[in-house]
């Protein structure tokens, strides 16, 4: 047909948005939420943090979402739900869980839509009844720290990062490869986008509590490294305490760093900081030419290194020259606390030998003697 019109066609770009797919890592370090219970339980946390999850869903058609939980030595998929199969099974659509994949929480008449919930949203509620059913299993098979010599394990905040990331390259794999707009996995979408070819958006929220994570720096390194190389922005919302490594690594991916002082009112932080795209804060978020928002976040970065033999910050230190560990003072025998390879300090520590200074002779200057010979002018008289 083309050539009988005559005429060139083209193919109409999508003016579909672009899929904006937000991942959520959640510290849910029982010991930490502990010590923050007086000041934010966990129930209101997950109050605030579902109202942020439906404002992100209800912005755009397209919006994904992802929750991932970084527990004590295991970082599991919060939503959507675990499968035995895979990493993650699809996320339900329109609310409806998919035929092929069970549904827990449906078919329990307990956690069924009752009437109190006729006027809740229904991909809302999927979402909310699935999240709760994996927090409590996976608290539920928790086991309880009782030693008492040994400090409580930290999360596994590196396996929580790798598991976004294959996230992201199944989302993505799944855009490039599908032909068919109703075979792309919508969490929450009443309307699928009508074009495969729609760009992907990915960005990192990290819910942090927890302070030390020197023993995961070489994985951390090597996540944030990919991250950095996939433009996918790392934005930390610290809860308690502080992280100079998490600051350092919100930076180097232009993601946003912000300490919350005032934990009770979480939710405003997370709608006014961390709701916006990052398309809205400029070319990769800093806030620059071409933005519409002003970026929020620390006014400075602590580029200083923390030592791992002791988690304190040092501006002068020594460093593994295998895995570039840093310790404030040289660790004992010259063995890496990280990599355990042997470390050679030349003759640090060892004091310097002491010579003896050779005494040089002194010559006699007499007439006469030793060979020398007095000057032929008398000395003047007064």
């Amino acid at each position: 047909m083309d050539n009988l019109d005559g005429s060139d066609h083209y193919s109409k770009p999508s003016e579909e948005p672009p899929i904006c797919l937000l991942t959520i890592i959640i510290d849910t370090h029982p010991s930490a939420w502990a010590l923050l219970s007086p000041v934010l339980p966990f129930s209101t946390f997950l109050a605030h943090l579902l109202v942020f999850i439906n404002a992100h869903l209800a912005c755009n058609n397209s919006n994904q979402i992802c929750i991932i939980a970084a527990h004590p030595q295991r970082a599991d998929y919060l939503y959507p739900s675990p499968s035995p199969s895979g990493p993650a099974s699809p996320p339900t659509e329109n609310g409806h869980a998919n035929s092929t994949q069970p549904n827990n929480t449906n078919s329990d008449p307990e956690n069924s839509p009752g009437i109190s919930e006729a006027n809740h949203y229904r991909p809302f509620l999927s979402l909310q009844q699935t999240l709760l059913t994996s927090l409590t299993n996976l608290f539920t098979t928790t086991t309880p720290h009782t030693s008492t010599k040994q400090p409580p394990p930290s999360i596994a905040l590196s396996g929580a990062l790798t598991l976004a990331l294959t996230y992201h390259n199944r989302l993505l794999t799944t855009l490039s490869t599908s032909k068919n707009p109703s075979s792309l996995p919508t969490s929450t979408s009443t309307h699928p986008p009508t074009s495969s070819s729609a760009p992907l958006t990915t960005r990192i929220l990290l819910l942090s509590l927890t302070g030390s994570l020197s023993p995961q720096y070489i994985p951390l390194t090597n996540t944030i490294f990919a991250c950095q190389r996939l433009n996918i922005p790392i934005s930390v919302a610290k809860l308690s305490g502080d992280a100079a490594f998490l600051e350092q690594a919100s930076d180097s991916t232009r993601g946003t760093y912000l300490k919350i002082h005032h934990p009770k009112g979480l939710l405003q932080y997370l709608m006014m900081a961390f709701l916006p795209e990052p398309l809205s804060h400029g070319a990769g978020g800093g806030g620059g030419e071409g933005s519409m928002l002003r970026h929020i976040g620390e006014s400075g970065v602590d580029f200083r290194a923390a030592c791992f033999c002791h988690q304190r910050v040092v501006e002068m230190g020594w460093v593994c020259s295998v895995c570039l560990s840093i310790f404030c003072s040289p660790p004992p025998d010259a063995i890496c606390l990280t990599c355990s390879t042997q470390l050679r300090l030349g003759k640090y520590g060892q004091k310097p030998a002491v010579v003896a200074r050779k005494k040089k002779k002194r010559k006699n200057r007499i007439d006469g003697v030793n060979g020398d010979t007095g000057s032929g002018a008398a000395t003047p008289a007064p």
